[in-house]
């Protein structure tokens, strides 16, 4: 398992030096950054991670930030430290995915306890990623008539039905339907559904794409 990362964006250099320094003393590696723009120059997939986001900075500030990280995909858990927590700030944060919202100046304790929540999210996030990464790319690797074949079975369709939609007989269904589970490398139908649910394919609770 990689070093927890934390980034650190403050424009307060006392704020950001500080910070920096308290989260060293427990042994988490900290990146500071003076400016928005700074860090997202530098911030990846880098994962366990996560950002301590102050909320008001020049040129860019901490909504800003968080906003530029969700249009890019990068689901980097985010604390947000503030010394003027108003409530439509704060609303406009937790909906855009932020983990914790903390006023400034914190309690050492209650910062540390926030972040290691945080770490520990990012954490479960990467160890489920693996597995479901395998997962999609074995779907990817399906051929265009083996996809036809693949999402109707997992929505639960038989392969009398799916012959009727596709307009093939059902032993070209059932010669499909096997290579469809060799090459997702699934030993049952069920397991078969697990994997289409895990990726997004079908919804858990219904037989919708």
């Amino acid at each position: 398992m990689q070093q927890a990362k934390v980034y650190v964006v403050d424009d307060d250099q006392g704020m950001l030096d500080s910070t920096v320094w308290l989260l060293e003393s427990v042994g988490i590696q900290a990146m500071p950054f003076t400016s928005g723009q700074a860090f997202l120059q530098t911030c990846g997939e880098y994962l366990p991670a996560c950002v301590l986001l102050d909320v008001r900075m020049p040129g860019m500030g901490g909504l800003s930030v968080q906003q530029a990280l969700n249009e890019r995909g990068i689901e980097l858990p985010v604390i947000f430290l503030s010394g003027h927590a108003d409530v439509p700030i704060v609303v406009r944060a937790f909906k855009a995915g932020a983990c914790d919202f903390i006023e400034k100046p914190y309690n050492d304790q209650l910062l540390l306890d926030a972040v290691q929540a945080a770490l520990d999210r990012s954490r479960r996030a990467l160890a489920d990623s693996g597995p479901r990464a395998e997962v999609q790319a074995r779907i990817d690797s399906l051929t265009p008539r083996e996809r036809d074949i693949f999402v109707p079975l997992v929505q639960g369709f038989s392969n009398r039905e799916i012959a009727e939609q596709l307009e093939v007989s059902v032993k070209t269904v059932d010669l499909y339907r096997s290579r469809v589970m060799k090459r997702m490398e699934a030993d049952t139908l069920p397991a078969l559904v697990g994997m289409a649910i895990a990726c997004g394919v079908v919804e858990a609770l219904g037989a919708q794409p």
